[in-house]
C-alpha cells in the first residue's frame, strides 16, 4: 500500500540521485531507503530508478510520479502545520483591543463566547480608550480590535464598521427629557463626561463638539471623570446630565440611575463601532474569533451596519 514515507523517500532519491545522499537526508540507512525504494514499485506495479555506476537515474514513470508525490506529500504538511494550529490556539492567548465602553456591548459576554468555546486559552481585553488602542494596533501590539470610527485617523489600518448606536441624553430630571435635546439646550446644559484623560481626542466628544459648532460654545461640562459608570451614578444623584450611548443608558440607568432617563439629541446622532486592523496583517485564527464573536455581541445590542 502506498505510504507518505515512501513518496518523502522517493522524492529525497529522485532529487539527489543516490540512494545513500537520500538516507543521509532522511537519517535512515541505506538499506532501509533502497527497501522502500522497492516497496513503492512493487505497490505501483512500474520501475522508478535505473542504477548507473553508484548512483540511481530516474525513469520516465518517476518523472510523471514526481510532481503528484510533491503536491500529496505538500498536502500532508499543510495538515499537519493547520492541527498544529488548532492545537496551540487551543492552549494559547487571545489578545483583542477594546474601546473603554466596549465592555457593556461585549466584556465578559465574550470572554465567556471564547472560554465556551476552547476552555483551554488565555484571553486578554486591551484598553481603556479607543485613541490608546489604536496606537497599539499601529506597533503591532495587537491585531485587531473593536473600536469607535470616529478615533481612527492616519494610513496603514482597515476600518470595517459593523455596528452604530445613538448618543442620547440622560437625566434624573424628567423635565430635562420631555423633548429631544437641540444642541441650543445642549449648550446650556450641566454635563458629567466620561473619558476625562482623552477629552480632546475621545469620539464621542468629538462628535458632541460638532454639534455644538453652530452654536460657538463648547460642551458645558461641571464634572470630569474617566469611567462612564461614575458619570452615570452623578446622573442619578442629579448633579448633572450626561451624553452616552444609548446601550450603555440601556444597560447602565436600570442599576446605577434608577430614577433617570434617556431622550434623543436633535438632530439624532451616533457613534459607529468598527473591526480595524493592519491593511497589511494576515490575521491569525485567534484574531479572526474574536473579530466574528465580538461583532455579535456588539451588533446584538447596537444596530447591525451592513457591508453593500
Amino acid at each position: 500500500m502506498l505510504s507518505l514515507h515512501q513518496l518523502r523517500v522517493f522524492l529525497a532519491v529522485y532529487e539527489h540521485g543516490s540512494l545513500t545522499a537520500a538516507a543521509d537526508e532522511l537519517g535512515y540507512a541505506q538499506p532501509s531507503i533502497s527497501e522502500q525504494v522497492r516497496g513503492l514499485e512493487r505497490t505501483l506495479g512500474v520501475q522508478l530508478f535505473r542504477r548507473v555506476g553508484r548512483g540511481v537515474v530516474p525513469t520516465a514513470v518517476a518523472d510523471e510520479l514526481r510532481p503528484h508525490a510533491e503536491r500529496t506529500v505538500a498536502a500532508a504538511e499543510d495538515a499537519r502545520k493547520a492541527v498544529q494550529a488548532v492545537k496551540q490556539f487551543e492552549t494559547g492567548t487571545i489578545r483583542f483591543g477594546m474601546f473603554g465602553i466596549a465592555r457593556l456591548y461585549g466584556g465578559a459576554g465574550l470572554v465567556a463566547d471564547v472560554l465556551d468555546r476552547y476552555p483551554g486559552v488565555r484571553v486578554e481585553l486591551i484598553g481603556q480608550n479607543s485613541t490608546e488602542v489604536q496606537e497599539d494596533l499601529r506597533r503591532g501590539r495587537l491585531e485587531a480590535a473593536m473600536l469607535l470610527v470616529g478615533s481612527v485617523s492616519g494610513p496603514g489600518l482597515k476600518v470595517t464598521p459593523v455596528a452604530r448606536d445613538e448618543l442620547v441624553y440622560i437625566s434624573a430630571d424628567p423635565a430635562h427629557l420631555a423633548t429631544p435635546v437641540t444642541p441650543h439646550r445642549l449648550s446650556l446644559a450641566t454635563l458629567v463626561m466620561a473619558d476625562t484623560t482623552w477629552s480632546s481626542e475621545d469620539p464621542t466628544r468629538v462628535t458632541i463638539r460638532n454639534l455644538l459648532h453652530e452654536t460657538g460654545r463648547n460642551p458645558p461640562s461641571r464634572i470630569e471623570v474617566e469611567d462612564i459608570e461614575t458619570a452615570v451614578e452623578l446622573v442619578g444623584m442629579g448633579y448633572a446630565d450626561s451624553v452616552i450611548a444609548k446601550g450603555a443608558a440601556e444597560q447602565l440607568l436600570p442599576r446605577l440611575a434608577p430614577k433617570a432617563g434617556w431622550v434623543s439629541l436633535r438632530p439624532r446622532t451616533y457613534d459607529t463601532f468598527a473591526i480595524v486592523h493592519r491593511t497589511d496583517a494576515t490575521l491569525s485564527p485567534a484574531a479572526t474569533l474574536m473579530i466574528e464573536l465580538a461583532t455579535k455581541r456588539i451588533q446584538a445590542i447596537a444596530d447591525p451596519v451592513h457591508r453593500r
